[in-house]
């Protein structure tokens, strides 16, 4: 019996979600599918009617856009109502297309249940899965989400090295990381201490409410104490009415999901340093917005991440083998540390979010637990690199 997949990437691309790609191709051969495609930039592609054999593809070269981070495919930010559901799945009956694979996150599982909807009511026998990637590890019922903890790792480098040259040239820097309501990326640059008085100095995640006031004080005591201050902050962080701190200085865009666009600018950093500069009279204070390198750095990712992300894909066929359609690939953390892969409801996942444990963020709301950090460790893979200090 003839098998026909088509495999799709959606959203923000991540430096593993290609292994996703790449492992169901080759589990997808293995298990005898006729026919293998990609949609070029996602669910638009599909409309587009853009296909790519991937079946014809070399070993050689999918081994190596396995290691290539960003989406191989390319993406879309379309967000697909039931109108463009229904549209998606009468391509996939022009095609003759029985089995449909979408890599995203929370809003990439609705289009899964909308389309698996569709088919279902028109008695289309499809298979539709949801492979999970997002690097803001904001899906529901995962305790990590593939594509996170490779951006953890490029966060942590990056603000190690941030430290290092805060301490040659002593001043405030302040790092805006990607995280609109989730702050697992900020609460990552924990990591990047070895030392005391190793940097970042303050943490601060959209989880809770940001008070100028406090942020003036919280810096200007570790100022105080040290001579100077390494801050990491996430672009979500809002005030006690729930909007955004950036937009206090611009007229923001929305993007197709009706979401503030927070990063594509350095609005926020140059908000903060202005205002540190005038209210604390500091006169060396540097802010930088990581933007798209998080998400796609070339050199810098999880070993662990990298094989999570592949097995997801493998994992994927074998469900579909297996007859499972309609749902959400989840990884689950045994012991301390292995994961094991599981299925649950596309209704979990879809349109809804995961933010920090309240018991992973201090009391003060400036910092994560030692729980947090002890949860992310094994998930960066390799030994992380360690600063030398002349004492």
């Amino acid at each position: 019996m003839n098998k026909r997949l088509l495999i799709a990437q959606g959203g923000g691309p991540t430096a593993v979600i290609n292994q996703t790609l790449v492992g169901a191709v080759f589990e997808a051969q293995r298990q005898g599918f006729s026919e293998i495609y990609g949609a070029r930039h996602g669910v638009r592609g599909i409309i587009d009617r853009q296909f790519i054999d991937l079946g014809r593809e070399t070993p050689t070269r999918l081994e190596r856009v396995a290691y290539t981070p960003s989406s191989a495919l390319g993406s879309t930010r379309d967000k697909p109502d039931a109108a463009y559901c229904a549209r998606i799945l009468e391509v996939l009956k022009e095609k003759q297309i029985d089995h449909f694979f979408y890599i995203g996150g929370n809003d990439s599982a609705d289009t899964v249940r909308l389309v698996s909807e569709a088919a279902e009511q028109s008695g289309y026998p499809l298979c539709a899965l949801h492979l999970p990637k997002t690097v803001d590890n904001d899906l529901v019922g995962n305790d990590h989400t593939p594509g996170y903890a490779s951006a953890a790792r490029y966060i942590t480098q990056t603000l190690m090295g941030a430290d290092l040259d805060n301490r040659a040239l002593p001043g405030v820097y302040l790092a805006v990381i990607m995280g609109r309501h989730a702050g697992f990326l900020t609460g990552a640059a924990a990591m990047a201490r070895h030392y005391p008085d190793d940097g970042p100095h303050l943490l601060y995640l959209p989880e809770r409410t940001f008070d100028m006031d406090r942020f003036l004080a919280d810096v200007d005591q570790i100022y105080t104490r040290l001579g100077r201050c390494v801050v990491a902050l996430s672009e979500g962080i809002h005030d006690a009415s729930g909007e955004p701190i950036v937009t206090r200085l611009i007229q923001a865009e929305k993007d197709a999901h009706g979401n503030v666009q927070l990063s594509g600018t350095g609005a926020l950093a140059d908000l903060l340093s202005t205002t540190l500069r005038e209210k604390l009279g500091l006169k060396r204070v540097r802010g930088d917005t990581l933007g798209y390198p998080q998400r796609s750095f070339f050199g810098c990712y999880s070993q662990v991440d990298a094989q999570e992300a592949r097995e997801v894909g493998e994992y994927a066929v074998q469900c579909a083998m297996a007859g499972q359609r309609a749902q959400s690939i989840a990884l689950q953390r045994v012991g301390d540390y292995a994961v094991s892969y599981t299925l649950i409801p596309l209704t979990t996942v879809a349109a809804q979010t995961r933010v920090v444990a309240d018991d992973w963020i201090t009391a003060a709301g400036n910092d994560v637990t030692p729980a947090f950090c002890h949860w992310l460790r094994p998930l960066l893979g390799s030994e992380l690199p360690v600063p030398g200090h002349i004492v």
